[in-house]
């Protein structure tokens, strides 16, 4: 038989080389079926066949079908095992259960075989003995014997009764006329022929029995129960002797010759038990050897049918027995095994029932409930400790999350091993945070830190475009270094604005005074002198002209100076938002009619709480920029478009400034530094102007490519909190009036 081989399942339990199959099932019932079926061709074939079938071949075939049932028996236990191991805890096939039952049912049905085919040959050989052609032949001469001794006592009984018959039929007449004399004649016949009874009778249906002459006649009951009406009816129809044997006696009843219906009844007691009971015995004997030589064959086959069926129950009941045993032992050992499932699943509260008995299974149990129970403490002492420790770190951890410094434990393998919740904010951490990551794949920078070897430093780290600077500490442990950093990025953005401030009030208070002295002294020059000098002569307007617009632009500096160093206090009021962006639309709209203007706004437009010079300042500030933005492209580049989107998101207002122009510089995150510029003319103030009017305002500016080229501006604005700072009909202040004449002044 073939077998095919498939990939072990590591979760199964491995088979041993003589795992039974359900193609060996099959197999074994085909086979035993099939020496069934072998066996009774072979007995029906020897049907005609005399006397029986040899004892070593019938032993043979009870064998031959003991084999298969016996193993028929272990396949069907080998089931029941399986299903019950199926319901148990413990697993594992019924291995146990299976082995069990083929234990058993070896052990019994090994000496059952020999004892059931020693006992069909030992009977066997017994019956073939008595039912032999010698025993046949020995009681066929036994029989013939008693029946020659039975017929010869008959007919020497039968002959004399014959002779005595005939000679008392001739002297019968003496019988009426001498009847003493006939009587002592009667009495010699009796005597000489070693008779013990004699009567001459007759009989009448009617009338019945007429007594003539008797010698020692028996009872007249018994008389009449030994000689019947038909025995005498026989007797007279044939005319030959009648003959009786019982136990008592043997008697002859005969007609006499010539005797007109006169009987005589002779008896006598020499061996009638012998030619009686014995010969009748001996027949039906001789009857029911003869009917079992006709059934040997029957009883043959059924003896060891009965044998068969006997070493079955046999071993059904050692199966039975096996299983029932298995059962018991596996009990106890299902019980460890789900106590020992409960306590892998946590449950360390799982017991197994007290043993009964102290054997090994009980000692067992003994030892595993004392396992479980010095388990349970230990487990209990390491919760508490666990507990604690949760307890430490959730301390620990409260006081990391509100710390604003971010916080990184780093292995000796350099992977992070804790990091707080501003670690992953200002390392721009994804939603898996930190941990388990190495610390040169989220923070190139600090890494290489930790290979310089220094304790403090300096680091620029890029964070979804923006430059952040982070001030780095490093500390050492025996598990690794732990690093502790903040985000310095708005503090320098404050000392340089700081710096620039002072000197921006250094540089205006320096030079705001000779520009008026100068911008006079040319202004009088072209009027007292202009008229003089040859009007064809355009030099000496065009170098007072010259002086005039330099001054101009000298004052246009200083008052951005003084703008950035000293912004006027602002004045909150309620404003249309809309009308202000409007307005700083339609000033360029004005000036550059070759460029689209667009204000998108929701219905109904939101209002704000600003202060409207400042707020235009701002917004007119970055529509220039945008406009400028446009006239820098190349040349044949198609229109340009500035589009500003006004919104509001719940209590957030929205002003997004939509152009196509170049776009955004390299340098994107410091473009609203102080004095950060790309033009040559420029100051590098006003997006610095614009941040900190933004800044006040409790907003935030930021800056993003148009995918369709050019620069998106978006400013937030929190209308909830600038709603607080309401002033209502406050004036503004003198020196907002001079910020916004200088700006207009500027952008005309």
């Amino acid at each position: 038989m073939l077998a095919f081989v498939k990939p072990v399942d590591p979760d199964e339990p491995p088979r041993s080389r003589l795992a039974v199959t359900p193609a060996i099932e099959i197999a074994v019932i085909v086979g035993a079926v099939a020496i069934a079926i072998g066996t009774y061709v072979y007995v029906t074939s020897r049907h005609e066949a005399q006397g029986l079938i040899a004892p070593p071949v019938m032993a043979g075939l009870l064998a031959l079908n003991l084999v298969p049932g016996v193993f028929l028996l272990m396949l069907l236990g080998r089931r029941v095992a399986k299903r019950r191991a199926a319901q148990s805890a413990v697993g594992g096939g019924g291995r146990l259960h299976v082995r069990l039952v083929a234990l058993f049912s070896l052990t019994a049905s090994v000496p059952i075989l020999l004892t059931v085919v020693t006992a069909s040959v030992l009977f066997q050989d017994s019956a073939e003995f008595w039912i032999s052609d010698r025993a046949r032949k020995a009681f066929g001469d036994a029989m013939t014997i008693a029946r020659q001794s039975q017929q010869q006592i008959i007919d020497r009984w039968v002959k004399t009764a014959n002779a005595m018959a005939g000679d008392l039929g001739s002297s019968l007449p003496a019988l009426r006329e001498r009847r003493e004399a006939f009587h002592a004649y009667f009495g010699q016949q009796v005597l000489v022929r070693d008779l013990e009874e004699a009567v001459l009778f007759s009989y009448d249906p009617k009338q019945g029995f007429k007594f003539y002459d008797y010698i020692l006649p028996p009872p007249d009951s018994t008389f009449r129960e030994l000689v019947s009406p038909d025995m005498i009816q026989q007797a007279m129809k044939t005319d030959r002797p009648e003959v009786g044997i019982n136990e008592q006696r043997v008697w002859v009843v005969r007609p006499l010759p010539d005797g007109n219906g006169i009987m005589l009844y002779i008896g006598t007691s020499v061996n009638a038990k012998f030619l009686s009971g014995q010969h009748f015995a001996a027949e039906d004997v001789v009857k029911d050897y003869r009917a079992l030589q006709g059934r040997a064959r029957s009883l043959q086959l059924k003896f060891n049918l009965v044998l068969f069926a006997i070493a079955m129950l046999i071993v059904g009941i050692a199966v039975w027995i096996a299983l029932a045993l298995a059962d018991r032992l596996v009990r106890p050992v299902g019980e460890l095994v789900d106590a020992a499932r409960r306590i892998s699943g946590g449950d360390l509260t799982a017991r197994v029932p007290d043993p009964r008995t102290r054997d090994e299974v009980g000692t067992l149990a003994h030892a595993f409930n004392q396992m479980t129970g010095q388990l349970e403490q230990q487990n209990t002492e390491l919760v508490t400790a666990n507990s604690q420790l949760n307890n430490r770190r959730a301390l620990i951890e409260a006081v990391m999350a509100g710390v604003s410094a971010g916080v990184v434990a780093v292995g000796r393998d350099r992977q992070v091993r804790m990091a707080n919740n501003s670690a992953n904010l200002l390392l721009g951490a994804d939603e898996d945070g930190l941990v388990g990551h190495k610390l040169g794949e989220v923070a190139p920078e600090l890494d290489e830190l930790l290979d310089h070897g220094r304790r403090e430093a300096t680091v620029q780290v890029a964070l979804q475009g923006d430059m952040r600077t982070l001030a780095v500490r490093i500390a050492q442990t025996a598990d690794g270094p732990i690093l502790t950093f903040d985000d310095i990025t708005q503090q320098l953005l404050d000392q340089r604005r700081a710096a620039w401030s002072d000197v921006a009030r250094r540089i205006a208070h320096e030079i705001k005074n000779p520009l008026t002295p100068i911008q006079l002294a040319a202004e009088r020059l072209q009027r007292r002198y202009g008229k003089v000098i040859d009007p064809q002569d355009e030099t000496f307007g065009r170098l007072t002209e010259t002086i005039v617009r330099q001054v101009g632009d000298l004052r246009r500096m200083v008052d951005e100076f003084s703008s950035f160093a000293r912004m006027p206090k602002p004045v909150f009021r309620e404003e249309a938002i809309a009308d202000i962006c409007a307005q700083a639309l339609f000033l360029h709209e004005v000036a550059h009619p070759e460029i689209r203007f667009a204000l998108e706004q929701d219905e109904p437009a939101p209002t704000l709480v600003c202060d409207r010079r400042q707020m235009s300042q701002a917004l007119t500030n970055i529509v220039k920029n945008a406009v400028e933005a446009i006239e820098a492209r190349p040349e044949g580049a198609r229109g340009g478009e500035v589009e500003m989107i006004l919104g509001q998101q719940a209590s957030m207002v929205t002003i997004t400034v939509v152009d196509n122009g170049i776009g955004l510089p390299p340098e994107r995150d410091r473009i609203i530094e102080p004095y950060m510029t790309t033009r040559a003319r420029g100051t590098g103030l006003g997006l610095a102007i614009v941040n900190k009017i933004i800044e006040e305002h409790a907003g935030t500016i930021g800056f993003s490519d148009n995918p369709t080229g050019g620069t998106i501006v978006s400013m937030m604005f929190d209308a909830g909190a600038l709603a607080a700072l309401d002033q209502g009909g406050a004036e503004p202040e003198l020196a907002g009036e001079g910020q916004l004449t200088a700006l207009t002044r500027t952008r005309t």
